[in-house]
């Protein structure tokens, strides 16, 4: 699977990736949501998540690579998430500290929303964000979600409050 925007390509991830992955989930600033940067085992089973993703839905988090410079620089994608004993599709995106707040999130992450609407049919999707995530909420604003419940995840020992954002395909 390939999906190109205006100025992104976002692509399966393989074993090649694993070090730009590194990059990314190895960065407490970037993982703070997630109570801190994961180890190389953390990131390899992240890997190894996404790839078996593919496998079983044909999706998961896909490399973010910027067609200018051919550079991964994040991960952007639709995943199947728990959510009050269901299972919702999510879009979700995380990338380097270095490309924040050029816009790319978004652009990735409305690629992915159309995606699911388009190519599989989704009615709803919906974004999965830590209370103090800000940046990733606005992300989901511009993704045209609103916030539609609160929860609390329990996540590496933590109770971390998370807001449930959706978007709803416009027939």
């Amino acid at each position: 699977m390939v999906l190109e925007t205006q100025r992104l390509i976002l692509r399966e991830m393989t074993q090649a990736d694993f070090s730009m992955l590194c990059k990314i989930m190895q960065d407490n600033d970037v993982m703070y949501a997630y109570e801190g940067a994961f180890s190389n085992d953390e990131v390899q089973v992240w890997l190894d998540r996404q790839i078996e993703r593919y496998k079983e839905y044909g999706f998961g988090l896909w490399a973010v690579v910027l067609k200018e410079t051919g550079i991964m620089i994040g991960q952007c994608g639709l995943t199947m998430q728990d959510y009050n004993s269901n299972k919702v599709m999510e879009v979700g995106y995380l990338f380097q500290k270095d490309y924040w707040h050029h816009g790319y999130a978004s652009e990735a992450a409305i690629a992915c929303k159309e995606y699911a609407f388009d190519k599989l049919s989704a009615k709803e999707v919906y974004s999965i964000i830590r209370d103090t995530n800000i940046p990733s909420q606005n992300v989901a604003i511009r993704n045209g979600m609103t916030c539609i419940d609160k929860f609390v995840k329990h996540y590496r020992g933590v109770d971390m409050p998370h807001f449930l954002f959706s978007v709803k395909k416009i027939l």
